[in-house]
């Protein structure tokens, strides 16, 4: 085995798991899920069947990924945060064949505790903010908060609130990479 998972996890067969991976205690790792390399899935972690994980995803303690989530490289899922996969579920009505797709994208952060309603797309680098209820697609860098959640800002792939000025330019203070802002877009210069 090239990764590490805890003597209490629950590996079942058919799955991929990438090198240099750790899964801890009390984890669930179901059939035809796939986990990329170098991944940290905390204590009580359930994997779904045909969920995807990129590189270097963080899952933290207490969360449940469901069948229909997607999630690229570098993907922050903080303590007890929520996917769901169906819109209307009942007990007594299947609808297994109804998951709705929900894609996270490169470099995004979900705070603890928060819930996000399936069938969206989380924009590469966006910040959800601690409890916040997402409920619709979320715009690159966009930083959202509430329930529902609403956009509040911008954030660098630093994960620094940008400040744009009058002539739509804004600076990660950490990286000082140079951000631009054009018609409610937010983005990073290239060749930085």
């Amino acid at each position: 085995m090239d990764y590490f998972a805890h003597e209490t996890a629950v590996i079942d067969a058919n799955c991929q798991i990438g090198k240099g991976t750790k899964i801890w205690h009390f984890s669930h790792i179901m059939s035809k899920s796939v986990i990329g390399e170098n991944c940290n899935l905390g204590q009580n972690v359930v994997v779904s069947p045909n969920v995807v994980l990129g590189k270097n995803v963080k899952v933290q303690n207490n969360v449940s990924i469901y069948t229909g989530v997607t999630c690229e490289d570098d993907v922050f899922l903080g303590p007890s945060m929520v996917f769901t996969n169906v819109i209307n579920p009942r007990s007594a009505i299947i609808r297994k064949n109804r998951y709705l797709k929900t894609t996270v994208k490169k470099g995004v952060s979900i705070g603890a505790n928060a819930t996000i309603i399936c069938g969206i797309t989380i924009g590469e680098f966006a910040f959800i903010g601690a409890g916040s209820v997402v409920t619709k697609e979320v715009l690159p860098y966009a930083l959202v908060v509430g329930n529902p959640s609403t956009q509040i800002g911008w954030v660098s792939e630093y994960g620094h609130t940008l400040k744009f000025d009058e002539e739509g330019f804004a600076t990660c203070k950490e990286s000082k990479e140079i951000y631009g802002l054009k018609d409610n877009k937010a983005f990073k210069f290239k060749g930085q």
